[in-house]
């Protein structure tokens, strides 16, 4: 992988344009629905005084998998996705179309036989030149260390507090979350087929990560926000472990300041860490 191919590689701007139908996929893909006559989850899956759930953010103006391309130079079968940043500007509409622009704003190089990380942030801004979200995503290239240059690491997300969390929800995956959730964004077989999940060592399909992150969100507007989305102005996160479709994700909770709080997310039946060092912003 070359340093400055990769950082100085050219996107192409995404011009979407996204219908109520798709808003009320992405919200079933996250498990909304599971309570059908529960008014907190109608809202983002009724067209009736409908809302879009923010990190829907996350799926729209995506670039595709460029990784993959072979003038890259890099060993996308090595990649793992390591962290989500989400800053939210503006609430999402139900529908409409969003510009999507993407750069790389940093790779990091960690040494010959530890790979490399490469960061690439996203804007969403409507039709209107309005600033929706910004979005960082951290893949870790596991097979491209060694470069000949590398970027300083932007700060670190920080630990949970070592203490026991102020609040806990828990919420369970839909046994089909991964087959609902790929038709918004991510097609990939490991999250479908057994034959490739197999393969790639797992004993059936994985969950996407940002499922899960979509259903830490839940689990934060819940219990943080007293259900009201409009109050999460920013969500990050680190992918620790795959979750498995139908496992039920157990978010703990800490304050950390008057409009924050910290998490990390569980698995309950395995009892394993899926998300750490867990910060989310959230307005009065």
């Amino acid at each position: 992988m070359d340093y400055q191919l990769i950082k100085n590689w050219s996107f192409p701007e995404v011009d979407q344009t996204y219908s109520v139908n798709d808003s009320i996929l992405y919200a079933l893909g996250i498990g909304f629905g599971h309570e059908p006559t529960n008014p907190d989850h109608l809202k983002y899956v009724y067209e009736q005084d409908m809302q879009s759930f923010p990190t829907m953010a996350v799926v729209l103006g995506y670039p595709g998998f460029w990784m993959k391309d072979p003038k890259a130079g890099i060993n996308w079968v090595k990649l793992v996705h390591g962290e989500q940043r989400l800053n939210i500007h503006r609430p999402l509409p139900t529908s409409g179309r969003v510009i999507g622009r993407t750069r790389i704003s940093h790779v990091i190089d960690k040494g010959a036989d530890k790979g490399a990380l490469v960061i690439s942030e996203r804007t969403l801004k409507d039709a209107e030149g309005n600033l929706l979200v910004t979005i960082s995503q951290t893949t870790f290239c596991r097979g491209d260390g060694g470069l000949s240059q590398s970027d300083e690491s932007p700060p670190a997300l920080q630990a949970t507090p070592d203490r026991a969390p102020d609040m806990t929800c828990s919420i369970p995956t839909l046994p089909q979350a991964a087959l609902i959730y790929r038709l918004c964004a991510d097609n990939n077989p490991l999250h479908a087929d057994p034959a490739v999940a197999a393969k790639a060592g797992y004993p059936r399909p994985i969950l996407h990560g940002l499922c899960t992150y979509g259903v830490a969100a839940r689990a934060i507007v819940q219990t943080a926000c007293n259900n009201d989305a409009t109050r999460l102005t920013s969500l990050h996160t680190r992918f620790s472990s795959p979750v498995f479709p139908g496992e039920t994700l157990v978010c703990e909770i800490w304050r950390d300041e008057e409009h924050a709080v910290r998490f990390r997310a569980k698995v309950a039946e395995r009892d394993i860490v899926v998300l750490s060092h867990g910060y989310a912003g959230i307005k009065a």
